[in-house]
């Protein structure tokens, strides 16, 4: 046999011919000038339009819900909880509440989807919380689903401290499933507050009937089939709302609410600002399906937290969520069982109707949990995203934009048949069900006017709870996650389920930007005239009264005279003499006005401030405000 020849590598006979060196260079310089040719050769016109279309990643996302067959309807119930620890060392107590979040085994649109969660009412200072939630979710797939419960202890100063979790294993789901009713799950202290259990602990070791494990009761019933289309899990009822308060934020963007007392009486208005969360009923529309925009590099470490900026901000706006939709003492809590005329009346609470030119910024998630708050240029969030912070920072979410309440001039009005020149009978119409329901242009007799003089009063005393009587622009203005115009006439569906009874208006930021610009800045024209209106005469189409503000002010000009000490001098005794005259007059004329008689009978008679003539007159609000001002000045010269 021939010997074999050993394999070896080829061997350059000479690596420094200068030759091969000007090759290399040749090649490369060769493929530059390629490059550049190719840069400057003139494109197809689909080539440009495919450049000039080209947006950054993220807004409308076309995946479809894998298909699967319907699922079944659960409604699980969170019936109470003993023997908790308590984390309130000044109580010796706990402020308990539970957080859910409900896992199956369908496949998701993407993995990024969040599960479905839900959250109780928080129950003070009690160790045995009784909350007696309910929670229906539908279409649950047969194979069963898995069930995190992390109970806590709410403590808005600090941390909220973990009490415990309970985990249930619901491994197969059918009609004929009996469920589990009133099952007791003992509470595991793993990751648990180490601070709650320290004295339980200590209690154990002294006493033997002192238990260290809490147990927690939670029923699961199967209601039968769902109905639709499966592949997803969604909340199906009921819908709660809670309403968050804030009056540190409020003093800092200029927020006013006027609260109610417990027996339903109006407060004054105070700086306060307001989150509100209402779950709406489910399914959301499929097609309502949108990814944050990468248009800026951070962008996606900030979603994702991978880079060091992306986690930073990723950090502050988790927590500005949690500071925004704070929960403590003051949060309402509220539930409806389905949408409703009540729901509708709910919300148009929560917006204070019209009144005041508000603009709230929103955000809908997956689950239908529509999340939205009165946002202005001066809220310090701006230099992050107002939606990012209100979606918590969820990669995917439904829709999100900003909305506006407006009252409609003329509601719901009969249908009035009249001739027309030609023979035939036309018809006026008004409010929202008498138009094309795909159409979103405003009848004449139904636009709305913010100068209208029906409009409620600055005090709010004045308003109507009807739905009919208002009307709901919201649009997609929302520059994280840009949602589609296509989305929007099903988006309109959506919300005028939510809410029945409101009429709703669609607006596309780009498409009807100068119709949207211009109902935007008659909002912000409206606050800024609401904030600097002050109202001393009030008149009527019968008869002119003064104010009531008006006589509280001279009554209190009379008690602060009566109180100083230069009353003594010939001086203060006269300033007296002047502002009882003048509160006796006006005490007169409104005593006169009540009766019937009116201002001008008063003025005939003689009657009023200071004798004839007095302050009630064609000019009597501009001399009472001299009168006024005059008292005041003396007064501070004296001091």
């Amino acid at each position: 046999m021939a010997e074999a020849i050993p394999q070896t590598n080829p061997v350059l006979r000479n690596p420094h011919n200068h030759s091969d060196k000007a090759e290399r260079k040749f090649l490369r310089q060769t493929y530059k000038l390629h490059q550049k040719a190719e840069a400057h050769a003139p494109q197809s016109h689909q080539q440009e339009h495919e450049k000039k279309d080209k947006q950054p990643a993220g807004g409308f996302d076309a995946t479809s819900i894998p298909s699967q067959i319907p699922g079944y309807t659960v409604r699980i119930t969170f019936h109470r909880a003993h023997n908790l620890p308590f984390a309130d060392f000044t109580s010796l107590s706990s402020d308990p509440y539970l957080v859910a979040v409900l896992k199956t085994d369908l496949p998701k649109r993407h993995k990024q989807d969040p599960d479905l969660v839900f959250r109780t009412p928080t129950i003070r200072r009690n160790t045995n919380p009784k909350w007696n939630s309910v929670w229906k979710v539908a279409h649950v797939p047969a194979s069963g689903f898995t069930m995190k419960i992390r109970l806590f202890d709410e403590d808005p100063a600090d941390h909220d401290d973990r009490l415990g979790n309970v985990h249930v294993h619901i491994k197969g789901i059918s009609e004929g499933w009996g469920g589990l009713a009133e099952q007791s799950y003992t509470i595991k202290k793993r990751m648990a507050s180490k601070r709650a259990y320290l004295f339980r602990g200590c209690a154990a070791l002294i006493s033997s009937n002192v238990k260290m494990n809490g147990d927690l009761i939670v029923s699961v019933e199967c209601l039968g089939r769902s109905e639709g289309d499966g592949g997803r899990v969604y909340t199906l009822g009921p819908l709660p709302w809670t309403r968050h308060y804030s009056p540190l934020i409020g003093r800092l963007t200029g927020t006013k609410d006027r609260s109610e007392t417990e027996d339903g009486k109006k407060m004054p208005e105070r700086y306060n600002f307001q989150a509100i969360q209402m779950q709406l009923a489910g399914p959301v529309p499929a097609d309502l399906y949108h990814r944050y925009v990468e248009f800026k590099p951070f962008i996606a470490g900030m979603f994702n937290s991978r880079s060091i900026t992306g986690r930073v901000l990723n950090h502050a706006l988790h927590h500005q969520h949690s500071r925004i939709y704070n929960f403590d003492r003051s949060t309402q809590y509220g539930c409806f069982q389905e949408p409703c005329i009540d729901m509708t009346k709910q919300f148009l609470n929560f917006v204070h109707y019209d009144h005041g030119g508000r603009i709230f910024t929103y955000v809908l998630t997956l689950d239908a949990q529509w999340r939205f708050t009165e946002t202005g240029k001066e809220f310090g969030i701006d230099m992050l995203s107002k939606h990012t912070m209100h979606s918590d920072v969820s990669i995917y979410i439904a829709f999100s934009g900003e909305f506006f309440i407006r009252r409609i001039k003329k509601s719901r009005r009969p249908i009035v048949k009249r001739a027309s020149p030609g023979g035939s009978s036309s018809r006026s119409e008004g409010g929202a069900d008498s138009q094309d329901p795909e159409s979103n242009a405003l009848p004449p007799e139904a636009e709305s006017d913010a100068d209208d003089d029906s409009k409620p009063d600055p005090n709010g005393t004045d308003s109507s709870t009807d739905p009919a009587s208002y009307e709901l622009f919201i649009d997609n203005d929302s520059g994280t996650y840009r949602p589609s115009a296509k989305c929007l006439p099903n988006f309109r569906d959506y919300m005028r389920h939510s809410l029945p009874g409101l009429r709703v208006v669609t607006l596309d930021c780009q498409a009807d930007a100068e119709k949207l610009k211009r109902l935007k800045q008659e909002q912000v024209e409206r606050k800024r005239k609401m904030k600097g209106s002050v109202q001393y005469l009030q008149r009527t189409s019968d008869s002119s009264s003064i104010s009531s503000s008006d006589e509280e002010d001279l009554d209190e000009l009379e008690r602060r005279n009566r109180d100083d000490e230069d009353e003594k001098h010939g001086k203060g005794r006269k300033m007296k003499e002047r502002v009882k005259t003048a509160t006796v007059g006006v005490k007169t004329v409104l005593a006169g006005a009540a009766r019937g008689g009116g201002i001008e009978e008063n003025e005939k008679s003689g009657e009023g401030c200071g004798g004839s003539g007095g302050i009630v007159g064609e000019d009597g609000p501009v001399r009472m405000r001299e009168e006024k001002e005059k008292l005041k000045a003396e007064n501070t010269a004296q001091r």
